[in-house]
């Protein structure tokens, strides 16, 4: 990219960029950048190092993995596809989303350890995120924002349940290790069901809004086949999510998974992140306004004097 526009400077690319005629390196500098930033995020076809490193990680390695550096990564490629805005890459965001989404649903569908189902459900929602990327600067901005956030609330809760549950050596991994847990252990099945159904994406969940608001950008800037593979790959992904609450409530139990007490520091933790969840699922309001708040200021970034008002049109109110 220095090669291509003289400067390392996000601002100063976008301008040379958008002064004149882009030349070919800027196009392949872009790609590259996407190339690293898509393997971070575990976008397809980046995205076969994930299954593995998730079943090999401790689970609080891999609950940490899956969000923090997950949500920087995410927010360097808004800065690159928002900011620097080489429109030729709106196709290879449109493909990977759509891989990303049906790569990762299809490949959960089979899966009986639940670490790997996570990890091909977190590459499923790379592709959810990577559809707002598609849309257009504004909501596509303040969709992503919002998603991150109740991604990271949702995901960190379900992978400390897991890491829990998992016990000493994690021993504990398997979808037959969860059967008749809602009788074992009431409240940590109660806890993870409501991660799940918000990663399935049910109301009053963060989930739910979090994918309505993705949908919304991605309808709003015409991307309708792109927003039909997406609502598709929900309802299959609705399938392996649903198998693990069916183990935990609607079979009994085969063999003595011993649960042991939820330690003090855990409970903070899961509260936290079970607040987060049903707060983004009941109030999303405030929290999609200030990313609606940030996203217009990079529009502004992007477009300078662009009027503040008819910068990033509002999400439809549903409560």
């Amino acid at each position: 990219m220095f090669g291509a526009t003289g400067s390392t400077n996000i601002d100063q690319i976008s301008r040379t960029l958008q002064a004149g005629p882009i030349p070919l390196l800027a196009y392949v500098a872009v790609a590259f950048m996407f190339v690293g930033l898509g393997f971070k995020v575990a976008a397809a076809p980046f995205h076969i190092w994930t299954p593995d490193v998730y079943e090999g990680a401790p689970a609080p390695v891999v609950g940490f993995m899956s969000t923090a550096p997950k949500a920087a990564a995410f927010a360097v490629l808004l800065r690159i596809v928002f900011v620097v805005n080489v429109h030729a890459i709106f196709w290879v965001i449109w493909v990977s989303a759509a891989l990303s989404m049906t790569l990762g649903n299809v490949g959960a569908l089979v899966q009986n350890n639940v670490k790997r189902l996570l990890a091909y459900s977190s590459i499923a929602h790379a592709g959810y995120l990577l559809m707002a990327f598609a849309a257009a600067p504004g909501l596509g901005t303040s969709a992503a924002m919002f998603y991150t956030a109740a991604y990271a609330a949702m995901n960190l809760g379900a992978f400390a349940v897991v890491s829990h549950f998992a016990n000493a050596g994690e021993r504990y991994v398997t979808l037959e290790d969860y059967e008749g847990l809602g009788r074992s252990s009431p409240l940590l099945a109660a806890t993870l069901t409501i991660f799940l159904l918000s990663l399935i994406g049910i109301p009053m969940t963060g989930g739910f809004f979090a994918k309505f608001y993705v949908f919304s950008a991605a309808v709003k800037a015409n991307l309708i086949w792109l927003t039909i593979i997406g609502v598709v790959n929900s309802g299959v992904g609705a399938y392996y999510y649903l198998r693990i609450i069916v183990m935990m409530y609607m079979r009994e139990s085969r063999k003595e998974v011993p649960v042991t007490p939820v330690p003090l520091a855990l409970r903070m933790a899961l509260a936290t992140c079970l607040a987060a969840t049903l707060y983004l699922g009941i109030f999303p309001s405030r929290v999609l306004q200030y990313a609606q708040d940030s996203a217009q200021q990079l529009v502004q970034q992007i477009r300078p004097g662009t009027p503040s008002s008819a910068s990033v049109p509002a999400f439809p109110e549903i409560l």
